[in-house]
């Protein structure tokens, strides 16, 4: 019973870490720097207040055009929305 118990457990901690975002497989020296992500973000009318770098992603908290709460993943990459919340 107490090996069932682990298995389950096993399985449960590996779909928690397959949860991870993940928006490129390109490197980083691919990447846009952040700077220049930013703008493009901006040029959009976008307000970011708070910028991360989860995993393999640019995320951004803000507002859109029209003052709407926003959480995105952008591919950092390219600078395109991959997920928005």
């Amino acid at each position: 019973m107490r090996t069932l118990f682990i298995v389950g457990l096993m399985l449960m901690t590996a779909g928690v870490a397959n949860a991870k975002k993940s928006c490129t497989d390109q490197p980083k020296d691919k990447w846009m720097s952040e700077a220049d992500f930013k703008k493009k973000v901006e040029a959009e009318g976008y307000k970011i207040s708070k910028f991360k770098q989860p995993g393999t992603c640019y995320e951004i908290y803000g507002t859109d055009k029209d003052g709407k709460k926003v959480e995105i993943y952008f591919n950092p990459v390219d600078g395109n929305a991959v997920k928005s919340k």
